[in-house]
């Protein structure tokens, strides 16, 4: 089965900006450009407030959607070497199982003591992924209903379940799945996150799964096909919400989200496809690869390790150190980022040197 480089190098990516992120890039470039025209493009690597859509809002998405495809690729693999169906299911079964129990544990540890919350991504792809995988053997359309299904219910429990306080469908505190949350959790997320978007998000890995198998069918006009699909997910999106009906908001994953970021995730992989896969161009992918080739260990240190200490330990060095020289101090906040990255990924190319995975 010939290897999907341009999976590898889309998970890289992703891998890559949240690094980034982790780093405190985003924030050290946005202070630094305050009141010019390049802060509106840095904006857009910050989650939209509420209504709308940036570019950070797909990266989610994106990691939920290539988990599909990803799937897709593994469980042929598995079927090809003769394992039975309950055999995968324990498989696949056993996987969630950690992803929900390192979801957990990346929000538990808090200063005042421990916490149980179910926003990490993990903890939500762990329910992507099993939903996913009970669909995976069925025909597409039967997939694409189920699709269809998961958002109609999302639809129907935002709207209709008019519970007092929480009867506001897409309004930030008091929409359904703040409440879902408070029954749970006996809290509410400040910024806005719910839960349940396991629910709607499912769509991108049951997507992600389905794509997979057309890749892995080699057919012809699968370039096409992908693209006819994004722009009916990003029509539908975007009408959406343009109409009134069901407003774009990441946050709680609505409908008209879920279809136009999907949209943008299948225009991502048919670019990346057509241009590694089909026309070679492979140069420089490794930068990329190093990083996504150890996808959770690095998305579980930066949100256990980093984002608690290392960051600004390694901050605090180096900051110190451009002090010395006179180095302004907005430049010192994004060298010193730039920095933590390096170091961060450093370790990715040691792992990777030494042939060590993490996998689930």
């Amino acid at each position: 089965m010939k290897r999907l480089l341009s999976l590898d190098f889309m998970r890289g990516l992703i891998m890559v900006l949240l690094v980034l992120e982790s780093a405190g890039l985003y924030e050290s470039v946005a202070a630094a450009s305050d009141g010019t025209v390049l802060n509106g493009l840095v904006q857009q690597f910050f989650h939209h407030p509420w209504n709308g859509l940036r570019f950070w809002d797909l990266v989610q998405p994106a990691f939920m959607f290539m988990a599909g495809v990803s799937m897709a690729y593994s469980l042929s693999r598995q079927k090809e070497a003769g394992q039975d169906w309950v055999h995968r299911f324990r498989k696949t079964l056993k996987r969630c199982g950690w992803l929900f129990f390192w979801g957990v544990l990346d929000y538990a540890v808090r200063k005042n003591g421990l916490s149980f919350e179910l926003w990490d991504v993990l903890t939500q792809l762990s329910f992507t992924t099993l939903v996913a995988f009970l669909l995976f053997e069925y025909k597409p359309v039967i997939q694409i209903l189920a699709c269809a299904g998961l958002l109609l219910l999302t639809e129907i429990l935002y709207r209709f379940t008019h519970v007092p306080g929480f009867d506001q469908p897409f309004t930030d505190q008091h929409n359904f799945g703040n409440y879902v949350d408070w029954l749970l959790m006996h809290k509410i997320n400040k910024g806005g996150w719910v839960a349940i978007n396991c629910i709607p998000t499912a769509v991108h890995t049951i997507a992600g799964a389905l794509v997979g198998k057309l890749l892995l069918q080699n057919g012809n006009n699968i370039i096409r096909n992908l693209l006819v699909c994004s722009a009916l997910c990003l029509a539908a999106g975007f009408a959406l919400d343009a109409a009134g009906i069901t407003p774009i908001i990441k946050r709680i994953a609505t409908t008209s989200f879920v279809l136009a970021s999907l949209g943008w995730c299948l225009a991502g992989l048919a670019a990346c496809y057509w241009w590694i896969d089909i026309l070679e161009h492979r140069r420089y992918l490794q930068f990329f690869t190093i990083v996504g080739m150890n996808s959770l260990f690095i998305y579980l240190f930066i949100e256990i390790v980093a984002n608690r200490w290392f960051t600004g330990y390694i901050s605090a060095i180096s900051n110190g150190i451009l002090t010395w020289v006179n180095t302004p101090i907005a430049i010192s906040h994004i060298l010193s980022a730039l920095c933590v990255f390096s170091l961060e990924w450093g370790l990715c190319y040691f792992l990777y040197r030494k042939k060590i995975f993490f996998r689930i």
